[in-house]
């Protein structure tokens, strides 16, 4: 009798979504500030976030492409994985800036299209169960808010620097275990499908671009959300209180997300959470009570937690067999790595005239725009057919 390996793979990523968003969890709110005690301008971290955000445009289309097109997501995978974490073993050993921004370039190469290419295994592993894919996605949630929490006294007891050795650690693990994953062929007629060219549809950019204007709209959120807070004349206790709702409404959402996919179609979902995240920035521009703020971040559920789950499934039924690890990738890029991107520099520069408030009010406004255009195809769509 043979046994059913599903479970054990369902582990294995589950196990690859906890490490790789822990390990998030520690670089995002703090590896800038490392390179701050190293000296460096502010100028100097910008440049290396820039690079960083530049690497997870670029390259998990190159190995989305050559996964796709050879057949060979599962050993790219490993070799990313891998290549990645020897890679950030030598920033234990400089400190100057030249050296980490070559260090920085090299590391992004390998480690950008990680995340993709694991989005892309999960949705094979759960076949005909894609709908409960935020159980399987939840587990990063979970480490992450758990990291963010405790990491704090971790650096009150060492240094910021012991960073590096924390990542180190979640990298070697998230590795090791890379080897588990399945390697899932596509069916063979999956491979008569269209190929990558099918990307290129018009359901697809239409939905990539409005994909790309709701990141765009989060940059003021992950950007300038607690400077905002900091400027109403709240304190640091309470930020991180209001993150952490933000992440726990996230989780809870994502653990339901067989019964969300089971009852509306993931059309609908995406519409819903582009009004809700317009709703959410307009509440932000106007509100300064600490209720009403509070409240807001409740609706992290609905812009980041059914957005992102409904546009990972959305895009996988949009890809054809032999390009979804590409589809993955493409989305990935598009919102996380230009939208986000593209968010960020605008709201920087944005906020250098008019402050924080105005950032939430342009927000709202992209993302109306990106939820108006994409409700406005599904109708037309429909007219069609």
């Amino acid at each position: 009798m043979t046994t059913d390996p599903q479970p054990r793979f369902k582990f294995i990523i589950s196990s690859q979504y906890f490490i790789y968003f822990g390990v998030l969890g520690i670089f995002l709110p703090y590896f800038n500030l490392y390179c701050y005690h190293l000296g460096f301008s502010g100028l100097q971290i910008g440049i290396l976030a820039a690079l960083r955000s530049l690497a997870m445009v670029l390259f998990p289309l190159i190995w989305g492409s050559l996964a796709d097109r050879f057949q060979i997501r599962k050993p790219i995978y490993i070799l990313c994985t891998f290549l990645s974490t020897s890679i950030w073993l030598l920033y234990l050993f400089f400190v100057d800036f030249w050296p980490m921004l070559i260090i920085t370039a090299f590391y992004g190469i390998f480690y950008a299209p990680i995340i993709s290419f694991l989005e892309a295994v999960t949705m094979d592993v759960l076949g005909k169960e894609k709908k409960s894919y935020g159980r399987i996605r939840a587990w990063g949630s979970i480490s992450f808010i758990v990291i963010v929490l405790v990491l704090g006294k971790i650096i009150d007891l060492y240094s910021v620097d012991i960073i590096l050795i924390l990542i180190l650690a979640g990298s070697l693990m998230l590795a090791a275990i890379s080897a588990g994953i399945p390697a899932i062929k596509p069916k063979k007629q999956e491979l008569l499908q269209p190929g990558a060219g099918s990307l290129l549809e018009r359901r697809v950019i239409i939905f990539l671009f409005c994909a790309f204007l709701m990141l765009v709209s989060h940059g003021a959120y992950y950007a300038f959300f607690s400077i905002h807070l900091a400027k109403l004349g709240y304190g640091s206790t309470f930020i991180g209180i209001a993150w952490a709702l933000a992440s726990t409404a996230e989780i809870l959402v994502m653990i339901k997300s067989d019964k969300i996919f089971d009852r509306f179609s993931l059309e609908n979902v995406l519409f819903f959470s582009f009004l809700v995240a317009a709703a959410r920035w307009m509440i932000l521009y106007l509100a300064g009570s600490t209720v009403v703020i509070l409240l807001s971040q409740i609706l992290h559920a609905v812009t980041y937690g059914t957005f992102h789950m409904a546009s990972i499934l959305y895009i996988d039924r949009l890809a054809p067999g032999q390009s979804k690890t590409l589809g993955q990738a493409v989305n990935n890029a598009l919102t996380y790595g230009l939208g986000l991107m593209l968010g960020f520099f605008i709201n920087g520069y944005v906020y250098g005239i008019t402050g924080s408030h105005t950032l939430f009010l342009m927000s709202a406004l992209i993302a109306l725009a990106g939820g108006m255009l994409f409700q406005s195809y599904q109708l037309a769509d429909r007219k069609r057919k």
